[in-house]
């Protein structure tokens, strides 16, 4: 008995220290970025981790634009994409798993396999033809057709929904339609205030894609105006060969800047995103 319980104090020891090496590895590209971005030095430095000596001089440049650096305007333009394609994403996503999960209709099951199946493709497959697709209806360097280009497959990501979805009692339903209650009713007013984890997780999911994303926003937003550009963009310009040494300080401090609203956003709703998860691997 002594010995198992020594086996298993011995695996747990060993599976923390391994999780601390990780979460140190992890961490530290985080927390030079952070130390970088309080350095007097303009340019990049790598000869020591910490800076030889601190300014916070390049968090106030980035409220100063200038032709080059238009921090405020990227920072809007990406939170407005960033919130209509979360309203978008987020009613594709629950409209979805919601007719997955409850309602019963023809080749239900083979349009579930066939999402599966196109979710196990890369999207930058199909970049050439969404680009052209797009230019074909004038809406390159427009954010309408970024906004559609985030939104339109959303609903294939139905899945973690779903599973939720297939927790919630059948019984209520049946009650609901019972008493006159149309599909959309019961969406809306029986299922949706019981999935408040679900419906979290799937916001903050659908907000993070177009708040991180590089690629779709440089093929879409081509045209090289600097007022128009998303964050990311913005940011990845500052690391051209005749910039780097002016604003790669600034950049780390944009990269700082631009984690801190979607770290408080998580951590808020940490709670129901980890119940979101949980609740939709269940039955997914």
């Amino acid at each position: 008995m002594k010995k198992m319980k020594s086996n298993r104090t011995s695996t747990i020891v060993l599976h923390n220290v391994l999780i601390g090496v990780l979460a140190v590895i992890w961490l530290i590209p985080i927390v030079w970025l952070l130390c970088t971005s309080f350095s007097s030095y303009s340019g990049m430095n790598t000869s020591t981790f910490f800076p030889e000596t601190w300014s916070a001089v390049h968090y106030a440049k980035l409220f100063t634009p200038d032709t080059v650096a238009q921090f405020p305007q990227w920072f809007m333009n990406t939170f407005i994409i960033a919130c209509f394609t979360c309203v978008i994403s987020t009613l594709f996503v629950l409209m979805v798993a919601y007719a997955t999960s409850v309602l019963r209709f023809p080749m239900r099951k083979p349009l579930m396999n066939i999402a599966v199946i196109l979710n196990l493709f890369p999207g930058m497959l199909a970049m050439i033809a969404v680009y052209f697709t797009l230019k074909t209806f004038d809406l390159t360097n427009s954010y309408i057709g970024l906004i559609m280009v985030y939104s339109a497959s959303a609903g294939l990501g139905y899945l973690i929904a779903k599973g939720f979805f297939d927790t919630v009692p059948r019984a209520l339903c049946e009650a609901a339609r019972i008493d006159g209650c149309s599909e959309a009713r019961i969406f809306w007013q029986v299922i949706l205030p019981m999935s408040r984890p679900i419906v979290v997780y799937t916001v903050i999911s659908s907000f993070l894609v177009p708040w991180m994303d590089f690629v779709y926003a440089k093929m879409i937003l081509n045209a090289g105006i600097s007022e128009k550009y998303t964050v990311a963009i913005g940011l990845y310009k500052m690391l051209d060969k005749s910039l780097i040494n002016t604003y790669f300080t600034e950049f780390c401090a944009g990269g700082v800047l631009v984690s801190i609203p979607i770290s408080i956003l998580f951590m808020i709703m940490q709670k129901f995103y980890v119940e979101g998860i949980t609740g939709g691997a269940v039955k997914g």
